[in-house]
């Protein structure tokens, strides 16, 4: 299978939350996946569970930038952070990747960085730079051969299934006019079943042990009714925003 899916991710561990239905699908179905991932450095401990998590899921080596978490100097010390990076520089690191795996679809966050976290929500920004500049021969012309990949999807969540769930998780209703994670429900233009591949998404998950530790967002999904939950591994969301290929390109339900 020649298709390839190419994740841009903040942290270590988005990876597995937001997207790893799709990349254990994919990978399992003979499609090349692999991920980028823009903060924490080789040689910390979540760099470690990162390698654990894509070996879970199918992707491939770990692909980091290096850069320091907005909120983690620790994760990359003597780096700057992601945030403060020229956007050029960081541009350019991302169609290097681009350019080398020459993916057919990329994956990334919405523009509020699904939960407004400012480090996803610059990675929606390099992101959507780096995919429309790296087909482009005279942009970073030492970054390798100009690619332009077929499709970009957001990731995402229906705001109904936000609001549906926010009790179970913080034990109150959302207040009337909060700002929930995810998108108006119109706005989700694919929708993918991975149920098939929920236990291996939830063990990727558990190789972020330094996460399970703290809590973080296993303390959401775990806090969650077991039915809930399973909703929530089983069912990935996008938002499609560029399209250039032809429909055999474009994600889709599960095959046969």
């Amino acid at each position: 299978m020649d298709f390839g899916v190419l994740c841009v991710h903040a942290h270590p561990d988005d990876e597995a939350i937001w997207t790893g239905g799709t990349l254990a699908r994919y990978a399992d179905e003979g499609a090349r996946t692999a991920v980028v991932t823009c903060t924490w450095a080789e040689g910390t401990r979540r760099a470690g569970e990162l390698e654990r998590s894509l070996d879970i899921l199918g992707a491939g080596k770990p692909r980091l930038l290096g850069y320091a978490d907005a909120r983690k100097p620790e994760s990359a010390p003597g780096s700057p952070r992601f945030l403060d990076v020229p956007l050029d520089e960081a541009v350019r690191r991302v169609v290097e990747h681009i350019r080398e795996f020459r993916p057919d679809v990329v994956l990334t966050y919405d523009g509020w960085g699904s939960y407004g976290h400012p480090d996803h929500v610059h990675v929606h920004r390099v992101t959507m730079a780096a995919v429309e500049a790296a087909g482009y021969d005279q942009l970073y012309t030492d970054a390798g051969a100009p690619w332009r990949p077929h499709a970009l999807y957001l990731a995402t969540i229906p705001r109904s299934v936000v609001a549906s769930h926010w009790q179970a998780v913080f034990g109150t209703p959302p207040e009337p006019g909060q700002t929930l994670p995810g998108v108006p429900d119109e706005h989700v233009t694919t929708h993918l079943d991975v149920g098939r591949w929920a236990e291996r998404k939830w063990a990727a998950m558990h190789a972020h042990e330094s996460e399970v530790g703290r809590g973080a967002s296993m303390t959401l999904l775990t806090s969650l009714p077991e039915q809930a939950r399973a909703q929530m591994l089983a069912n990935e969301w996008y938002r499609r925003v560029s399209y250039t290929g032809p429909s055999e390109t474009a994600l889709s339900g599960p095959r046969s």
